[in-house]
């Protein structure tokens, strides 16, 4: 079952069933080379508002337990619909909105629907290595499919050129998976996790 909570602004109500934090595990399943990384891993999801149009975004992946875990990669970011800024809108940078305007309604939510009945969305989500990745993608109830638009990464990051993931409600669990082009090798089946609601 889907909660919505009360009093979020109304371009997170497609989203808002991602609200809260996520704990579980997965797996890694990817070959690059004549290298293949298999294993376990435990992972920590959250998402949460603050009061704009956005969720926050943290993740946490790690391998072993107490004293011997070793994170794999922490990423932050922000996820929202996707839609043309207005001028009652801040920015770019710290720049104030130019106008006012009433807060966006449920109508002016449900018009940015698509014909095959998802919203179009975008994350901007950046990794503890550096490396930087906006998605497109649509959600459709509790399913989400995105892929990457562009990949940014510092000049001494790992090979890295392009991502797909997938994201759904099932069972009360929030289950992903995550396809890479990495380390020279083409775009695979890389990694997926079983997370439950913890908070």
């Amino acid at each position: 079952m889907i909660e919505i909570p009360t009093g979020l602004p109304a371009d997170l109500a497609p989203l808002a069933w991602l609200l809260g934090v996520w704990e579980g595990s997965g797996v890694i399943d990817y070959t690059a080379g004549e290298h293949r990384y298999t294993g376990e891993f435990g992972h920590r999801v959250s998402f949460s508002h603050d009061g704009g149009p956005y969720l926050n975004y943290s993740a946490d992946a790690w391998i072993g337990e107490g004293d011997a875990r070793t994170r794999l990669v922490a990423e932050v970011g922000y996820w929202r619909l996707a839609r043309a800024q207005t001028d009652a809108e801040p920015g770019p940078g710290l720049l104030p909105a130019r106008t006012s305007a009433p807060a966006r309604t449920a109508e002016d939510v449900e018009a940015l629907r698509g014909a095959e009945g998802g919203f179009d969305i975008e994350a901007s989500i950046v990794h503890s290595d550096g490396v930087s990745e906006l998605y497109l993608g649509q959600i459709r109830g509790p399913r989400i499919d995105i892929a990457t638009d562009a990949v940014v990464r510092p000049a001494g990051a790992k090979a890295y050129a392009a991502a797909s993931r997938m994201y759904g409600l099932v069972e009360g669990h929030l289950l992903w998976a995550w396809d890479v082009a990495a380390l020279g090798a083409p775009m695979a089946s890389h990694a997926s996790a079983r997370l439950a609601k913890v908070q």
